[in-house]
């Protein structure tokens, strides 16, 4: 690209074509390094529900301790994510991501050590208080590289690695616990954990020397590609209009509330689908590990397909609303589904995916509900605030399905209660969420 093709007054517009070619190039820098953090991330969150599969029988813990365990994952996030997200903008994002990236990797590999329920606890709890501040921080992070009509799908291929760690996350987990257990005197799933653990921290390490922190210190940008990046942020600005920039107003803002609340509803169904996907599966009658991950695999591939082509066309048609809750609506219509026909494998299993792409899907496009009405330390305060508020479903839906499960026998009751939840999120979208079009 000539700097000639770039070079153009502040008023007029950049030709298109250079456009494209800029954010291309952006996105083929950052997209692909910060999926592949986040498949790490949700590998070393998740594995918990394959390591599972053996790790309750060895350890004699029941299902409730197992949904207490996986859930208490979401409260170490609600207490560090907003103070990490500040954090982020006074010390910039590579290095708040290499100390998250780092600190998680060695927390998961701590994880092959449990004997109790309370070290179970106390080292899941620590899980979430040092992976906190990753997802909204990433979120916070584009921001600063694309203008709103290019994030939601930005958003959808970075948040579609989530379904990517579970394309690969499920057979991984399922070889090295057939493959790998009684090696060197260790379970199956104690080899999980160390395994899954190990790229976490060597991915911190070349977090430091890979990500840059904002357009105008990017050595691999030209001179006027900084500059026609920072004018398209300008322009996206100007079109916005004004919003809040103030970390108490927006506190005080009942708009920030209501997306913690659709947000939450959309998380109550995510969490359950992620920790107990492979025990559905399993209770279908599929018990060999593998099988299970490869399952799993296939699944999480429509997941993915789903974040993607959901955040592209919301961009493609400036809509988020219907797009977010429409989705939703999906996935409860399929975790709905799954207790309602039970034990059927063959109408089973597509109902449990479409839970899983409909939630998966209705997540990307959901984050641009926030940037529309938030800026500068609002958001970075707004973003992580709803994320860790939200999440706290996260503990709960988990926490509550174990303990439906120990003392019915089955998962009925707490699958339709967590539809009904996940239902709700298209009620409040199109109740209160006023249509505003992504200019």
């Amino acid at each position: 690209m000539s700097n000639a093709q770039l070079a153009h007054p502040m008023g007029t517009r950049a030709p298109d074509s250079a456009v494209e070619s800029v954010f291309s190039k952006v996105s083929w820098r950052l997209l692909p390094f910060l999926s592949l953090l986040w498949i790490l991330a949700w590998i070393d969150r998740v594995n918990i529900g394959y390591a599972k599969l053996s790790m309750l029988g060895d350890l004699h813990f029941s299902e409730a301790v197992y949904g207490l365990g996986a859930g208490i994952f979401f409260l170490g996030y609600f207490f560090f994510e907003v103070p990490s997200n500040l954090l982020l903008q006074r010390i910039g994002a590579k290095k708040t991501i290499m100390r998250i990236t780092i600190c998680w990797g060695i927390v998961c590999i701590g994880q092959m050590f449990v004997t109790t329920a309370a070290e179970f606890y106390i080292l899941r709890f620590l899980l979430g208080v040092f992976e906190a501040g990753f997802y909204p921080g990433i979120i916070l992070y584009l921001t600063t590289w694309y203008p709103t009509a290019r994030r939601a799908r930005a958003f959808g291929i970075f948040m579609s690695a989530s379904a990517l760690a579970g394309v690969i996350g499920g057979p991984l987990a399922g070889w090295i616990l057939t493959s790998m257990n009684g090696v060197h005197g260790w379970s199956g799933w104690q080899w999980v954990f160390l395994i899954e653990g190990i790229p976490s921290i060597l991915m911190g390490i070349v977090t430091m020397f890979y990500l840059t922190d904002k357009p105008s210190e990017a050595n691999w940008l030209a001179a006027d590609e900084k500059h026609l990046i920072e004018r398209e942020l300008q322009r996206d600005a100007q079109t916005l209009g004004d919003r809040e920039r103030s970390i108490m107003a927006a506190l005080r803002d009942p708009k920030i509330w209501l997306l913690v609340l659709i947000f939450f509803c959309v998380i109550a169904a995510n969490s359950s689908l992620t920790f107990f996907g492979p025990t559905l599966v399993k209770g279908l009658g599929f018990t060999d590990p593998l099988v299970i991950g490869w399952i799993m695999s296939g699944i999480y591939v429509l997941g993915a397909a789903g974040m993607i082509l959901n955040g592209r066309h919301s961009d493609h048609a400036k809509e988020e609303r219907l797009h977010c809750g429409v989705a939703a609506l999906l996935g409860a219509i399929g975790i709905a589904g799954v207790a309602f026909i039970g034990n059927v494998p063959a109408l089973a299993l597509p109902m449990l995916a479409l839970g899983v792409v409909g939630t998966m899907s209705a997540i990307p496009v959901f984050w641009q509900l926030p940037s529309l009405f938030l800026s500068g330390s609002a958001a970075a305060c707004g973003i992580a605030l709803i994320n860790s508020i939200a999440n706290l479903a996260g503990f709960g839906a988990p926490w509550f399905l174990g303990a439906i499960k120990s003392s019915t026998g089955e998962f009925t009751a707490g699958l339709l209660t967590v539809a009904v939840i996940e239902g709700l999120a298209i009620v409040f979208i199109i109740m209160f969420i006023p249509k505003k079009h992504i200019a």
